[in-house]
């Protein structure tokens, strides 16, 4: 067994992924490919997130109960994110779906991961791993749910209420909008 090490914050990406993938069967060429990371990466994450309990033992399941407990309460301590300085990017936290459809923000109150091919220019929030961008080019749902867990780390307290009881919808109780 291998020494744990603590959470990545890759591991919140790939547990996110697991996430929208539901019972669909995978392989772990499929999320280093989906997530711009290797299998090698791919295979430590996943044996760090069974080790700190968000995976079941066969490392197949997310325990979707204490990752979103994670989340809410304690993912912007061990992942902080601040606004940074203005950027070219991809929409995220409150700036991109789904919680632009409820948050109304000024120009000046956007909030981007910076990427050279975005066409939004705001804030640069930090993304949780390099390749996010990319990652959410390729998959809508994990794109909303890792600007979601962004609106956690990075938002003012009425959007992280909504972003809490956004995820607990998609990821627990599967009545996402």
């Amino acid at each position: 067994m291998r020494p744990f090490n603590g959470i990545k914050p890759q591991d919140i990406v790939i547990l996110l992924k697991l996430a929208t993938l539901g019972d669909k069967p995978w392989r772990h060429i499929d999320l280093a490919g989906a997530l711009g990371l290797s299998q090698s990466e791919i295979s430590f994450a996943l044996d760090r997130c069974r080790t700190a309990g968000f995976l079941d033992s066969a490392k197949k399941k997310v325990m979707k109960t204490a990752l979103l407990e994670f989340l809410v309460h304690g993912l912007r301590y061990v992942f902080p994110a601040r606004p940074g300085p203005l950027a070219r990017g991809i929409p995220t936290a409150h700036s991109a779906p789904p919680l632009s459809k409820s948050i109304v923000a000024s120009e000046e109150d956007v909030y981007v991961w910076p990427w050279d091919n975005g066409k939004v220019r705001g804030q640069a929030i930090e993304p949780l791993y390099p390749n996010a961008p990319l990652a959410a080019q390729k998959d809508r749902a994990l794109y909303e749910l890792m600007a979601l867990v962004d609106a956690l780390r990075a938002g003012r307290a009425r959007e992280k209420v909504i972003a809490a009881r956004e995820l607990e919808a998609r990821l627990v109780t599967g009545a996402a909008k």
